[in-house]
């Protein structure tokens, strides 16, 4: 089987936010090293490596292109020149307060307000880089077609291999996976009070787009390489 690559936003290494992001996921996306996860009150260790284990893989981030193999003829280098071409024609943009929001049953960190110039960024991604994109795979079409899409979703799926883009794009950095509500409010009193002095201390900005890549099936995503936008 061959990589599947994806674009991504994650904040710079040295970042707060990804400091942050990666102990609660409890991996470094760099070299796939266990990183220790926070104590928490009301979490037990057990219970936070549990429902963190989803997130996990994909390391601290938001999507931008999703998952996906490269056509025949191309390769890594030339996604990544093309990547390079692309983070040089976008302009860096305020996230602004990112809050904890419930999406359907995962957590996330989402922009209170998204930035203009959001969905034009996310769709150029998606639509810039869409001819290196191989189609799914049937099983992995048939795993998105179970999912409950509706009339604009599965036109997305099929002409993108990804049903949440363009309009119905959502920037969002997951924290865990499926929890119940009385979870997720302790998940949301642990992680409240960080956002919020990360807010306040750091405002997050999307300056980059960062490669990762599966390079063989389950295998956890690597961060491979940042390239920033041009202010």
């Amino acid at each position: 089987m061959s990589p599947r690559y994806a674009v991504y936003f994650a904040p710079g290494k040295h970042s707060p936010w990804r400091t942050f992001g990666a102990h609660w996921l409890g991996r470094d996306e760099y070299d796939n090293t266990a990183l220790a996860q926070p104590r928490l009150a009301g979490i037990s260790p057990e219970a936070l490596a549990s429902i963190t284990q989803e997130p996990r893989r994909y390391g601290f981030h938001a999507t931008l292109k999703a998952p996906f193999r490269l056509t025949p003829g191309h390769d890594e280098q030339a996604l990544v020149s093309r990547l390079k071409t692309l983070a040089h024609s976008l302009k860096p943009l305020p996230l602004g307060p990112l809050r904890l929001a419930a999406l359907d049953s995962f957590m996330a960190l989402t922009p209170d307000t998204p930035p203009a110039g959001l969905s034009a960024l996310a769709a150029a991604c998606v639509q810039e880089l869409d001819d290196l994109r191989a189609p799914l795979l049937q099983a992995e079409l048939a795993r998105r077609r179970a999912e409950p899409l509706d009339a604009r979703e599965a036109e997305l799926l099929a002409c993108y291999g990804y049903p949440h883009v363009m309009e119905r794009f959502r920037l969002h950095m997951t924290l865990t996976g499926p929890v119940e509500p009385s979870m997720a409010q302790r998940v949301s009193d642990a992680v409240t009070p960080v956002t919020c002095r990360l807010n306040a201390e750091s405002p997050l900005w999307l300056d980059q787009l960062c490669l990762f890549v599966e390079r063989t099936p389950g295998a956890p995503f690597l961060r491979l390489i940042d390239l920033k936008l041009q202010p």
